[in-house]
């Protein structure tokens, strides 16, 4: 009985050993590799979901000549013949982002060249 047992024990306890350390550890990577991956494909639908920050948007005044203001109107209606439809403001961004472009001296010339205002608001009539 004793040679039974121990035979027992060996045939059960050497296939057990032998086996549950071989399936189980492939197991656990495939369970680690499924789970990383649905993590990171969760992670890049998140990154691209993300909509854009809105641009902060400034509201102010300023004053300038009539002669100045009314070539504002004369470039939009220009870009409408054109088939663009354009606003005041995306007008004189443009005008911006063109000054940006110039070179220090370029753009002293160009400021130069302004006619002297007096600045604040109008005095009503």
């Amino acid at each position: 009985m004793t040679e039974n047992n121990n035979t027992q024990t060996e045939e059960t306890s050497s296939p057990v050993k032998q086996i549950s350390p071989s399936k189980s550890a492939p197991a656990k990577l495939k369970v680690a590799t499924k789970k990383t991956a649905i993590v990171s494909a969760k992670k890049a639908t998140k990154e691209i979901a993300k909509p854009k920050p809105k641009l902060k948007v400034i509201r102010d005044s300023f004053t300038m000549p009539q002669s100045d203001y009314s070539k504002i109107g004369l470039l939009k209606q220009a870009l409408l013949k054109s088939g663009l439809q354009v606003k005041k403001s995306e007008l004189l961004r443009a005008g911006i982002l063109e000054l940006e472009k110039l070179s220090m001296t370029q753009l002293k010339k160009s400021i130069s060249q302004l006619e002297q205002i007096k600045t604040g608001r109008p005095k009503k009539l």
